[in-house]
């Protein structure tokens, strides 16, 4: 691979045979979740076992793969993924506060079937976007809309009232697969660099917080004789034990946590994610797509995304100091990806 990124263009499944067996040390991707989402052809279906076993030959031994899901799909792409030869190793829950439900009001939809007008008894102002999860938030800045509020025309629809068809997303589910070892864990990671996870790049700030022991939990001083300060604060000044569970930092999402938030990973989204012409609609937060690849990838390593859409990852991995290949379908998106990653890159350069 010359320089710090590959961009490639095309169906991965027809670009993937260009690379080498065994050359990435890590795939990090937020591929298609099979919802049809906002009618886009590429997302008409989970990839299937065939995806991931070119994505698995390419990966090297002990090399780790963290795909996104969608909470109604996530059990096709975690068997996909299991099918084609990849370990089941985790899921890390992604919690956010600005999901938008996308529910049906049913009482509406009876009396429209009806023919029957609903009287307008108020209105109110709406802020809306759609949710995290997909990126709709950053699409735009969110806008307020003006809701008009309407009682039931029939009985069935009053008897109906108040029902809907769908939950507010808060969540969004990452899994964590391995690509089998060779050998032993330190065999494969002395051979390849590959196996292990980065545990003190990824540790939680402590933030001036009591101290934790190794294991990442607060000192416990009640020991009595087996206590011992120069064990248990060995890594206070490095944070705490990485969780499988990241949150945005909102109120929505922290709250049910209370004090126990300080204790996982805050990948908060800041307004220059998207970036300038950026339309792509699934756009992650930056710093959740950092913490995500140096967990995965040993320092120069190559991380893969196969999916690359709007190049969130390669992005990240340039701030890191990583390197990049990526593939994309669409022409449009690769020439935002490019963008992205040259300016990110850039920024490495210049700090």
């Amino acid at each position: 691979m010359v320089g710090r990124y590959k961009l490639m263009l095309g169906d991965c499944l027809k670009r993937l045979p260009e690379l080498d067996d065994n050359s990435v040390d890590s795939v990090v991707t937020d591929p298609p979740y099979g919802l049809s989402f906002m009618g886009k052809d590429w997302d008409h279906g989970v990839p299937g076992v065939h995806f991931w076993e070119e994505i698995l030959r390419v990966c090297k031994p002990g090399g780790y793969l963290l795909a996104f899901g969608g909470t109604r799909t996530h059990h096709r792409l975690m068997v996909a993924i299991e099918d084609a030869g990849w370990e089941i190793r985790d899921v890390v829950m992604w919690v956010y506060g600005s999901g938008f439900p996308k529910s049906h009001n049913i009482s509406k939809a009876i009396d429209k079937a009806a023919g029957v007008e609903r009287e307008v008894v108020g209105s109110r102002n709406q802020r809306f976007g759609l949710t995290q999860a997909t990126g709709w938030n950053q699409t735009s800045t969110p806008r307020n809309s003006v809701i008009s509020d309407t009682a039931p025309a029939t009985p069935e629809a009053q008897q109906w009232d108040g029902w809907g068809t769908a939950l507010k997303p808060a969540w969004e589910p990452i899994i964590v697969a391995r690509k089998p070892l060779e050998g032993t864990v330190a065999q494969n990671v002395l051979e390849y660099g590959t196996g292990g996870m980065n545990i003190d790049r990824s540790r939680i700030p402590l933030n001036g917080d009591y101290k934790c022991g190794s294991n990442g939990r607060p000192s416990q001083t009640g020991l009595g004789d087996n206590y011992k300060p120069e064990v248990a604060n060995q890594h206070s000044n490095v944070g705490r034990w990485p969780a499988n569970l990241i949150h945005d930092g909102s109120d929505e999402a922290t709250a049910p946590l209370g004090e126990a938030a300080r204790f996982f990973y805050c990948a908060k989204a800041s307004k220059s994610d998207r970036g300038e012409g950026n339309n792509h609609p699934t756009v992650k937060p930056t710093a959740l797509m950092r913490y995500l690849v140096r967990l995965v990838t040993q320092p120069n390593g190559i991380i893969l995304d196969p999916f690359m859409g709007s190049g969130s990852t390669g992005k990240a991995a340039m701030l890191e100091g990583f390197r990049f290949i990526g593939i994309e379908l669409d022409k449009n998106h690769k020439k935002i990806a490019k963008a992205r990653i040259v300016d990110a890159k850039e920024k490495r350069v210049k700090v």
